[in-house]
């Protein structure tokens, strides 16, 4: 299995608490409700960073990261190259989400704990 994790920077004109309320009420549900989703992928989370910044660590640099799990390159090719996605989904992450300073990772898990 591979997991693909999308480092979320929210729209400027968004506050950060604008931007979570969107991503958790709005995007969450219209993800996963297309076809392609349901087929493919196997688990999808999202985490948003906190408001707080604890000593010695700098203030985040994104505002979120969405996780998804899907069994192979295959799949995850299938998922964001689906008409519904590109017709559907992808208008709606530009409501919200600054594309360009969105940074991406394909990996598989080492469990250590």
């Amino acid at each position: 299995m591979i997991k693909l994790s999308i480092l979320l920077a929210r729209k400027k004109e968004l506050s950060h608490d604008e931007f979570v309320n969107y991503h958790k009420t709005n995007h969450a549900q219209l993800f996963a409700s297309i076809p392609v989703v349901k087929e493919n992928v196997k688990k999808y989370v999202q985490c948003h960073s906190l408001p707080e910044n604890p000593p010695g660590l700098p203030a985040p640099v994104y505002d979120g990261i969405t996780e998804i799990w899907l069994d192979d390159m295959d799949a995850l090719g299938k998922v964001f190259t689906d008409e519904e996605y590109m017709e559907i989904i992808r208008p709606d992450e530009e409501k919200f989400i600054d594309l360009h300073g969105c940074s991406f990772l394909i990996s598989t898990e080492n469990v250590v704990i």
